[in-house]
This record gives C-alpha cells, sequence and structure tokens, in this order.
C-alpha cells in the first residue's frame, strides 16, 4: 500500500490524496478532493496528476471546500464511481458547492462583460448534479469494506460529522487525518485518538505553535466587544460560513447571557451560513454535550438576543448606513472575497471600529496585511486609510496546534505531513523528530510507502 498527496503538499488548500495497492488485481482509492484557494485558486485547472476514470472510490474527510472543492471536477473528467461521507458532511456538502458555483458563474459573467476572453467554467450544474446521484453516506465507526480494504470514519472534532480515515490492507494500517479540531473549544466534541498505525498522514497547518489557552480568547473577545461597541462602533468579524460563523455566534450569545458584553443587533451577512444555521439541529448529535443539552431544553445555542439575517445585496449594502453599535458577521473568512470586503470598505476609516479575524489568514491576503498594521490599503480600486483597530484571536482556530498534534501522534512511529505552510511542516517534522519519531513533509506527486 503507497500514498501520493496531489494537493495540500506544502500548502493549506486542495486536500486529495491517492491510496493505492497492488494487491489483488490493485485498487485505487483517493481521500479527499478539495479545491484550491487563495492565490493557488489557478491550480484547479490542472491535471490531477492520476487519470480519475482509474480510481474506484472516493472518501470524503469533511465539507470545508478545500477538501471538497474539485469532486465536481473528477465527475466531469471521468471518474464513475461512488463518493463515501459522514451523514453532516452529506448535509453541508450541496451548500457548499452550490455557492461555489454561483461565485464562478457571477465571475464568468464579469469578464465576458468587460470583454476579456474568459475561459470555460471548470465544472457546471449538470456535472453537480451528477455528483449528488454518486454521494453515500456512512456512520462514524462503521467498518467499510473497498475491494482490499476496511476504511473506518472516526471523529476529528472539525466540524461537525469530520473524520479521519483509517485505511487497513491486510496488517497494514494508513491514518488520513483530515483536519483536526481545536481540543479545548466548547462546540464541538475533541477528537477521538487514532489506532497505532504504519503510516499516519497528518495536517500541519499550525505546526509550528501552540494556540493561546480558549478562555484567553474568549477573555479578549468579551474586552474588544465590550470597548468598541461601549463607543458606538461596528465589530467587523470575517467568517468562514461552515462552523465559524456559527461558533462565534455561540460565544456572543453565551458573553451575553453572562452580561460580559451588551446586547446589540448582530447582522449575520451570510446567506450560506444562514443555511448552513439551518442544517445544524439535524446534525445536533455529533455536537458537544453541552451544545445537545441546550438543545435539549429548547435553547437556540447559536442565537444571541438580537440576532438578525440579511439575504439580498440591497440588505447587506443597507448596513452601511446603520449607525452602531453593532456586530456584523460575514463571509468571507479569509477576507478574499465575499460581503465583508464591502463592509470594510467603509468602516475600517472609523477608529471607533474594529476588525476581529477568528481564523487563518493566508500569506500576501487582506487579512495579513491589516494584521501587520497597513495603515492604507487597496480595495475595489481606491486606497482605503486603516483607523479600524485589527484583532487576531488565534484561540478560535478550528484546527488544533502544535502541542495537541505532538499529543495526537505520540503514539505514531512514521508521520508523513501535509496541509501546511512549508515552515510550519518543517517544525513539525523536527519536533516529532527530537522524540524520536520518524517525520516527512510529503511532496506532491511523490508516493510514500505504507
Amino acid at each position: 500500500m503507497r500514498i501520493t498527496p496531489y494537493g495540500a503538499a506544502q500548502t493549506v488548500t486542495g486536500s486529495c490524496h491517492l491510496v493505492e495497492t497492488f494487491s489483488k488485481g490493485g485498487y485505487k482509492l483517493i481521500l479527499d478532493c478539495g479545491a484550491y484557494q487563495g492565490a493557488e485558486d489557478d491550480r484547479n485547472a490542472q491535471p490531477f496528476g492520476f487519470e480519475p476514470n482509474t480510481v474506484n472510490a472516493v472518501v470524503i474527510s469533511h465539507a470545508h471546500h478545500d477538501h471538497i472543492g474539485r469532486l465536481p471536477i473528477l465527475i466531469r473528467r471521468g471518474y464513475r464511481g461512488q463518493i463515501y461521507l459522514s451523514e453532516p458532511t452529506l448535509r453541508f456538502l450541496p451548500v457548499i458547492l452550490e455557492d461555489s458555483l454561483r461565485l464562478m458563474t457571477e465571475e464568468h459573467e464579469r469578464g465576458e462583460r468587460s470583454g476579456r476572453k474568459i475561459p470555460e467554467l471548470l465544472w457546471d450544474q449538470a456535472d453537480l448534479n451528477e455528483l449528488y446521484q454518486r454521494l453515500e453516506p456512512v456512520p462514524l465507526h462503521q467498518e467499510l469494506a473497498f475491494g482490499p480494504f476496511t476504511l473506518r470514519l472516526r471523529g476529528a472534532g472539525h466540524l461537525p460529522g469530520s473524520a479521519f480515515i483509517e485505511v487497513r490492507e491486510g496488517k497494514q494500517c494508513l491514518i488520513f487525518s483530515g483536519d483536526l479540531g481545536n481540543r479545548s473549544k466548547e462546540v464541538l466534541p475533541d477528537p477521538e485518538d487514532p489506532p497505532s498505525a504504519d503510516l499516519v498522514l497528518c495536517e500541519g497547518t499550525y505546526g509550528d505553535r501552540p494556540h493561546r489557552p480558549f478562555d484567553e480568547t474568549i477573555a479578549e473577545f468579551a474586552q474588544v466587544l465590550g470597548e468598541h461597541l461601549s463607543q458606538g462602533g461596528k465589530v467587523f468579524i470575517p467568517s468562514f460560513a461552515l462552523e465559524r460563523a456559527q461558533e462565534v455566534l455561540y460565544h456572543l450569545r453565551e458573553l451575553e447571557q453572562q452580561n460580559k458584553i451588551p446586547s446589540v443587533p448582530v447582522y449575520v451577512d451570510s446567506p450560506m451560513a444562514d443555511k448552513i444555521s439551518e442544517i445544524y439541529p439535524q446534525v445536533k448529535r455529533y455536537f458537544s454535550p453541552e451544545v445537545q443539552a441546550l438543545y435539549d431544553q429548547g435553547i437556540d445555542p447559536f442565537r444571541p438576543r438580537q440576532l438578525r439575517h440579511t439575504h439580498t445585496v440591497d440588505e447587506s449594502k443597507a448596513l452601511g448606513d446603520l449607525s452602531g453599535p453593532l456586530v456584523i458577521v460575514a463571509g468571507n473568512g479569509m477576507l478574499s472575497g465575499g460581503r465583508i470586503l464591502h463592509h470594510l470598505r467603509y468602516g475600517l476609516s472609523d477608529p471607533k471600529n474594529a476588525l476581529v479575524i477568528t481564523g487563518y489568514q493566508p500569506r500576501g491576503g487582506l487579512g495579513r496585511i491589516l494584521l501587520e498594521g497597513a495603515e492604507r490599503v487597496r480595495m475595489f480600486g481606491e486606497e482605503v486609510r486603516v483607523k479600524a483597530q485589527t484583532y487576531t484571536l488565534g484561540g478560535f482556530s478550528g484546527h488544533a496546534g502544535q502541542d495537541e498534534l505532538l499529543d495526537w501522534l505520540k503514539g505514531e512511529n512514521r508521520v508523513a505531513l501535509v496541509h501546511g505552510e512549508p515552515e510550519k511542516l518543517q517544525t513539525l517534522a523536527r519536533a516529532l523528530g527530537s522524540r524520536g519519531q520518524t517525520a516527512q513533509v510529503a511532496e506532491w506527486g511523490k508516493p510514500i510507502e505504507v
């Protein structure tokens, strides 16, 4: 058995890994098929590195776009098999991919109107409809047979229903971590411990450092909110529609209930986040016991007192005319697009306002530039003065920090690292090596024998 990364190799997006065996006539299994995002999104048009029509099955760890976003391309290019995933992932996937198609289509239409030569869409609604016919939900922990392989999905604590994937062939065992959750957070259960394996292909998004203690993160969140809302300011929170937006709402509700922040209007300016929130009660058994208990008491864990939703573009634009204090949670989390940019275009110049970043910001992106203290940024073709304060609350990360990764890997002898910037993966590899484990940074297209 061997595994070959064809995505997320020394980068944070594009997760896609080919598992092969050459016994019993051979068998090929794909673990995740995600899109490249940010500066690397042009890689989505490139060949996979393997022939899709030779793959026997696909298994998905969770529903984030960088783990599912190339599935329609895989279908278009000839994959003929089924796609296996947990029940929550099955429910979230259409929301994520329908929104991706909408954004691609709008960008394509803008390009055509401007007279530019625009390449054809990488996939369309017909590919998505075909994909929906291939989805098969599977329970966590149930053993699945794929040719000579047996697989199990085990809880990864990153999203509702997220999983790490255990692959066995005979006595050999391979573990693919998917994305591992942050154990200190309250909304989701902790990642399960992995069994001892011959090889673990593990993410290293935060392989260079631990997260700050989560209670300190929430205390700072309350302090920032209190300071800026008391001045009549607006607090902008860029957020991913799946998991992060709902977690922010969870803590806003809790802080209100504890009288640690004032109750102010909280606007969720993300139709996709609204759709995800509607799914949450349907998958409540995948949350932490604390969240399940709130649901059982008839309390919506993710609803602050003055929660309001915007749906149309006009409703979104109207938020700019409102006076604070208020909170706006809007996509997207990496500040690479979405409605949050329009709010920042007009809100960054007001010193009463705050930008609260709760997730990873890619190098060279607007979020990273603001965190580095830029006094001016260019947005929508014009220069914007930055007087609002920018905060980063790293403890909100949905990924395990370095200390948690090391703890999760403590019983493993061989580790290959993916899903991280090169220097962060190298730092984690050195930390693993210092305690006697064999660790390597995986490379795109380079097979690793199990």
